[in-house]
């Protein structure tokens, strides 16, 4: 069973049940800080100017804006919070990792796999989902549970099925 979440911590991951944390861990950081989220999505910002070859090359600590530090700070910001929801095993994974994009890729990558193995994933959830009909001794609690958990875990992988197909699909599955 699960405790209740805090709102002001972020969800702990241990290592099981990724695509749980997954899911959580995301609504964390964007009810916190939306700009937080684009960083993980899209990865920091990186202060660069020109040198006298032309080449872009990185800004000097000394010489960028206080507005260039601010976005800086957003990926220190979002790395804090990945780091502060991992126990040691997992922190020391990626500890070493200077970009939340890169953390959060690498945690995918590791508990989700290759797109390859996503893929695979996500052909046998439609798989469940296409054969999903209610159990001969199953109650209707844990039809639904169980029906859940296949959309749930398609929803994970970017897989969102519309209301009207799963409440069709739900009453079609009951005998």
């Amino acid at each position: 069973m699960y405790d209740s979440q805090s709102t002001t911590k972020p969800p702990f991951f241990n290592g099981e049940n990724y695509s749980f944390w997954k899911n959580k861990m995301r609504l964390f950081i964007k009810s916190s800080d939306y700009l937080v989220w684009d960083v993980i999505e899209d990865g920091p910002y990186i202060p660069l100017k020109q040198d006298n070859d032309g080449k872009m090359v990185l800004k000097r600590r000394t010489e960028m804006s206080e507005e260039e530090r601010k976005k800086i700070q957003v990926n220190d910001k979002a790395l804090h919070m990945l780091f502060c929801a991992f126990g040691p095993d997992i922190y020391s994974k990626v500890s070493s990792i200077e970009s939340a994009k890169e953390v959060w890729d690498t945690l995918e990558t590791t508990y989700e796999g290759t797109n390859d193995v996503k893929e695979t994933k996500i052909g046998i959830l439609n798989l469940s989902y296409e054969n999903f009909k209610m159990e001969f001794d199953e109650t209707v609690s844990k039809m639904f549970d169980r029906f859940s958990t296949i959309v749930n875990g398609l929803k994970g992988y970017g897989e969102v099925i519309p209301e009207d197909k799963l409440v069709r699909k739900l009453l079609y599955s009951l005998p």
